[in-house]
């Protein structure tokens, strides 16, 4: 039941629904990730504003508040004295249900007022499987679910995010997206859509985004027209009209130390995924892993210098009153002072309750003092490693230039520390793989534990392996690989799962936790997918599709079926999209996107990947000629730049 047009109206003019919703908030599971009032939340008057955000992360509460990239869009937006922007969430379905029979609309967290009433709406995409939830979004908030529907009253629903590289299979449902950084050009729209309102809206809706789009940094699918061949594949993609720009390019802020955010982060009101503050210590990564959509279509490396940092930290720590510190990045210890960054916060809050920690740490990039530094006020947690592949051939092939005997020796000196867990992130289903590479996985955990018990003449040496499926994205090497079949990855994972439970020396040591290889399948199809793909998307919808990224609500049952309903009569299939390998020639549904990655570059490092072969980090060696530096004017940012956190004051 989609909401009534006169409720929708009803709110138009930033009403808070609150006393509405609080009659329902009884009836629903965590009421309170409903009701907003967050340290650091911003509330504005409506009426002293004139260009209006929603923006969302589209998953539950929990899960989207401590999203880097909406709170700094947040912060950006909101202190630009005109411009307003509040958050809004995924609703659980018993909410929704509610909201529904009570005619109550998809509302912000923060003055609780209707998604429809606003300007823009933004979501902020991590992962394709949140698509779903935004239709749901969309339909509560009252605006029209297809884009050409829309009237000059509704917001226009913009996409980012890394899923946004390729948007084409949500391309009904949005009526823009934007690639990359996103906070130069989030000004910019709301410098354009405030200069379009002032001259009294000329042209409606089309002309606004037209004007959008005009910018080079705006993506509106409704002004490209899609054209396919016989077989299925893309003939060509080209613009609908003459003043649009035939590629569309992806944003860079080159100067992080000029946007220091979040400068106050939000401290939920209920648990979340993270209870942190991060700080993204530098952007991009040119490690080169071929799998890591991330890395490619974040080129190039940013670093932010270690004051600013510090900045971050002190001012972060002051308004929250948060105990623990995340060091962010792609690969943070690859920072190029990152040794000096450890070790001068760990001064400046010794013998605090303030401790810091990193993400997932590359073999090659670790080292015990850094640890120490890290683990100085606080516990001695387990240590968390990407080897990614199991054999020395499949790391080859990805391009995780770090060996088994790297890795023995790092957890060596770690267990001879006195660290007792370490935690290994494996991927199954990669480009020529075999059963024997996944095998492989099992004798790595056991010459870590043998490592672990050799150096401590300990039994209680633990080491968890975690596994997901390999997903082939846009705008990596892989966006022309096939992907394994959900039979293949689950087949080789209980392969893997009986040799490490079959021997009794081991068994009780390593610890094994993997996803089964469906989600892996429909993100596949939603990453790679073109247009066609957007009918799946909206039957999986109506059928009850929600939170597909939370496995007790995903039903690849209901994917697999709405897929062949929806697909029907097009001459293309899931596998179509998925377990097909494709060629140079091919138009990718992604190609009039601009990465700045060059597609023959790109197609080079596939045939490496075929031949094994690897290739250097480029910030410590001669360019790749990868494109992005050359076609987007940016260049790599490392240090050391010689920066301190002095004078040092330390808290206590």
């Amino acid at each position: 039941m989609t909401l009534a047009p006169e409720v929708s109206a009803r709110y138009r003019s930033g009403e808070s629904v609150f006393n509405a919703l609080e009659q329902l908030l009884p009836y629903v599971k965590k009421p309170v990730q409903y009701v907003g009032g967050e340290v650091n939340a911003v509330i504005k008057p409506w009426e002293e504003t004139n260009v209006r955000w929603a923006l969302m992360y589209p998953d539950a509460y929990e899960v989207g508040i401590p999203n880097q990239g909406v709170q700094i869009l947040y912060e950006v937006l909101n202190e630009v004295p005109d411009v307003l922007a509040e958050r809004t969430y995924a609703v659980w379905p018993d909410l929704e249900a509610l909201m529904r029979e009570h005619h109550v609309p998809q509302f912000t967290v923060d003055g609780h007022r209707a998604v429809g009433a606003f300007d823009v709406f933004g979501l902020s995409f991590a992962t394709e499987l949140g698509y779903t939830n935004m239709l749901t979004a969309i339909d509560l908030a009252g605006i029209p679910l297809h884009a050409r529907d829309r009237g000059e009253n509704d917001p226009i629903v913009l996409a980012g995010g890394h899923a946004a590289f390729n948007p084409e299979p949500i391309a009904d449902f949005i009526d823009a997206a934007v690639l990359g950084d996103g906070e130069q050009i989030a000004l910019l729209i709301s410098d354009i859509i405030r200069e379009w309102k002032s001259q009294d809206r000329p042209g409606g809706r089309v002309e606004l985004l037209a004007r959008l789009a005009r910018t080079g940094g705006v993506y509106v699918p409704a002004f490209f027209d899609v054209e396919y061949l016989p077989d299925g594949r893309i003939r060509k993609v080209a613009p609908n009209r003459s003043d649009i720009p035939w590629r569309v390019s992806k944003q860079t802020v080159m100067d992080l130390d000029a946007w220091p955010y979040p400068k106050a982060p939000l401290v939920p009101v209920a648990e979340s995924v993270h209870e942190r503050m991060s700080v993204e210590i530098f952007r991009g990564c040119t490690r080169g892993c071929r799998f890591c959509q991330a890395g490619m279509i974040t080129r190039p490396v940013r670093e932010r210098s270690i004051d600013t940092v510090g900045t971050i930290v002190a001012n972060g720590l002051a308004k929250t009153g948060y105990e623990e510190v995340g060091l962010l990045s792609l690969s943070s210890a690859d920072h190029s002072e990152i040794g000096d960054i450890a070790k001068q916060l760990a001064d400046r809050y010794d013998g605090s309750d303030v401790s810091l920690s990193l993400p997932s740490t590359r073999v090659d990039a670790f080292n015990i003092d850094l640890a120490n530094e890290l683990s100085r006020n606080g516990r001695r947690s387990g240590l968390t490693f990407a080897p990614e592949g199991g054999s020395e051939r499949m790391r080859k092939v990805i391009n995780k230039t770090v060996s088994e005997e790297d890795l023995i020796r790092t957890v060596s000196a770690a267990y001879a520390a006195g660290w007792r867990q370490v935690k290994l992130y494996f991927m199954c289903g990669l480009p020529t793989e075999t059963d024997e590479d996944v095998l492989q996985i099992a004798e790595m955990a056991k010459n870590v534990i043998d490592a672990g018990r050799r150096v401590t003449d300990g039994r209680d040496i633990k080491c968890t392996i975690s596994i997901g499926g390999f997903v082939p994205k846009p705008h990596t090497p892989f966006q022309w690989a096939e992907q394994a079949s959900a039979e293949t990855v689950d087949s080789r994972l209980a392969k893997l799962r009986e040799v490490i439970r079959g021997d009794r020396k081991y068994a009780k040591a390593i610890g094994v936790r993997y996803h089964d290889g469906k989600p892996s399948i429909v993100e596949g199809l939603l990453s790679r997918g073109d247009r066609r793909v957007g009918a799946v998307i909206e039957a999986v919808w109506r059928d009850g599709g929600r939170f597909d990224g939370w496995s007790e609500h995903f039903s690849y049952e209901r994917w697999q079926r709405c897929a062949a309903l929806a697909l029907a009569g097009s001459g293309v299939d899931l596998a179509w999209f998925t377990e097909r390998e494709r060629d140079l020639p091919e138009v990718l549904p992604w190609d009039h996107l601009d990465s700045g990655l060059d597609k023959q570059w790109l197609w080079d490092d596939w045939q490496d990947a075929l031949a094994e072969v690897e290739i250097d980090d480029c910030r410590w060696s001669p360019c790749f000629d990868c494109g992005v530096c050359d076609q987007m004017g940016t260049e790599i940012q490392v240090g050391p730049t010689g920066r301190s956190l002095l004078p040092l004051s330390v808290v206590r």
